[in-house]
């Protein structure tokens, strides 16, 4: 089926029933540990032209909408992320993000030249050819490791998870780099070292200069500019994001590190409105991140993956246990207190995802002659990473030890309220069994902390505020506050409940 066959209504059908499936797929493959980043791929192949006959073989149109994508992912990334967590581990995340991914790329790019020449040598890439491909796979992916991370709710001893996800989160600019750089040397026959270098430095600081200042330059706007319509808020923060990508990347720095660092700062300062904006900030991350993983998914034929199959399985063994432990622990050789199990599990999140597929479809763009190869071997890769790291993440971290006590989930279902960031206190809800009343069905009579509230009832289709003597049933949904997680947890166990 032809896109440009059909008619504006089927486009928006077909559409709406892509994020349709996906969605599902996404909450059944959740349930049997399957990452559903790698089901939303799964179904853009299912519904492409070696599938269902959908033909999409735009890169032009799938680049962008990548890179929208990526620039939600890393802003809401960084907005989730506190600063108070990652400047700890600050030292050993720029050593991955830069250095980790040149010796992943260098490392790589070797062996895909040896195997090319000598072992798999239908296809044959000249060794500039051999990084490119090395160079477009060498970061790890924002989008799988966030997704991940975030969904399976892991509690990570030796402050893991910030240091993972500022390394995912800083590390596609080098990746870039590399990557454009590569395709001008193939394109031109030349380059030189001392211009890669300086190029890099100049990306480098002023992404980072510009996104921290156009970062407070965006709370000061947001606190000042007092629009009457609150639902715009969140709109004009996601106008921001892409207004510091691209004021970035014109003045010759890298935007996708400046709209990471913005999202820092943005998410570490106080502005009106911030908890509604940041709700939407995460359903536009997976709203993107469900339509960039299709269109990904879309692009690539199934049936070419079986001829690279054989050299797509040695690349990506190759990465997963040699190439990414051995630039970890060479990047962390001088963080002495960091336990060897640490760098082992950081070794094993090396999880690849939309962001090399995304730099992969950079040749095809610009004409590289292996392009297409490069891309399949990509996706290839990106497949394997996910299914057989991104599967593992949360068992490797009990094997090792390094597997944290999960706190209660403030979750609210009945109650849609929420609490400022400034604000302290935690909030949940119970329904009420009849142990709980064991003691007496009045709320004073409730084994609960002093400091910890029932401040509203939902009883059947009726909602109400109760006092000390209101007389409780069972199945009626208790909304309680409490001063902070602690006392909460306290409330959990006198009501004699693990989780809520």
């Amino acid at each position: 089926m032809d896109f440009s066959n059909i008619t504006i209504e089927n486009i928006v059908l077909v559409g709406s029933l892509l994020l349709f499936v996906s969605i599902i797929a996404g909450k059944t493959g959740y349930r049997f540990g399957v990452p559903t980043l790698v089901l939303f791929l799964v179904v853009g192949m299912i519904f492409g032209y070696d599938g269902f006959g959908l033909e999409f073989s735009n890169p032009k149109m799938a680049q962008l909408i990548g890179v929208l994508a990526l620039n939600v992912i890393l802003f809401s990334g960084g907005m989730d992320t506190k600063f108070s967590e990652i400047k700890p581990v600050l030292p050993q995340g720029i050593m991955l993000s830069t250095l980790g991914v040149l010796f992943t790329a260098v490392i790589t790019g070797v062996f895909i030249y040896f195997i090319t020449q000598h072992v798999f040598t239908a296809i044959s890439f000249s060794f500039l050819e051999a990084i490119l491909l090395a160079s477009v796979m060498s970061s790890t992916d924002s989008a799988s490791v966030f997704a991940i991370l975030g969904a399976k709710g892991l509690v990570l001893k030796e402050r893991l998870r910030p240091l993972l996800e500022l390394e995912s989160g800083s590390n596609d600019p080098m990746a870039y780099l590399l990557t454009i750089t590569f395709i001008q040397w193939i394109q031109i026959g030349e380059g030189s070292l001392w211009s890669v270098f300086l190029t890099f430095v100049i990306q480098l600081v002023v992404g980072a200069v510009l996104g921290y200042l156009l970062g407070r330059l965006a709370v000061r706007l947001i606190n000042r500019i007092n629009i009457d319509n609150k639902s715009l808020y969140p709109v004009l923060l996601l106008t921001l994001l892409f207004i510091v990508f691209s004021i970035t990347n014109y003045l010759k720095g890298n935007g996708y590190l400046a709209v990471y660092i913005s999202g820092l700062v943005v998410g570490n300062s106080k502005f009106v409105h911030k908890k509604t904006s940041k709700k939407f900030m995460d359903g536009m991350t997976w709203l993107f991140q469900i339509v960039m993983f299709l269109t990904l998914g879309l692009l690539v034929y199934p049936s070419a993956l079986l001829p690279i199959a054989g050299i797509g399985l040695a690349i990506g063994f190759f990465m997963i246990f040699i190439s990414r432990p051995l630039s970890v622990w060479l990047c962390l050789i001088p963080f002495r207190k960091m336990t060897y199990k640490a760098k082992h599990y950081i070794s094993w999140v090396g999880l690849r995802g939309a962001a090399p597929i995304l730099f992969a479809t950079y040749p095809l763009t610009s004409r590289i002659q292996e392009a297409e190869i490069i891309f399949n071997i990509v996706f290839f890769v990106t497949l394997m990473s996910l299914l057989i790291q991104g599967t593992t993440v949360p068992a490797v971290a009990r094997r090792l030890g390094l597997a944290g006590v999960s706190k209660p989930q403030n979750k609210l279902s009945t109650f849609d309220v929420d609490l400022s960031d400034d604000i302290k206190s935690s909030m949940s809800e119970i329904t009420l069994l009849p142990e709980h009343l064991s003691e007496g069905n009045r709320i004073m009579d409730l084994p609960m902390p002093e400091n910890t509230l029932v401040v509203m009832v939902k009883r059947d289709e009726r909602y109400f505020v109760p006092t000390g003597s209101t007389t409780l049933e069972v199945g009626d949904v208790l909304l309680l506050i409490s001063d902070n997680d602690k006392t909460l947890e306290e409330t959990y166990n006198q009501l004699g409940t693990i989780d809520v």
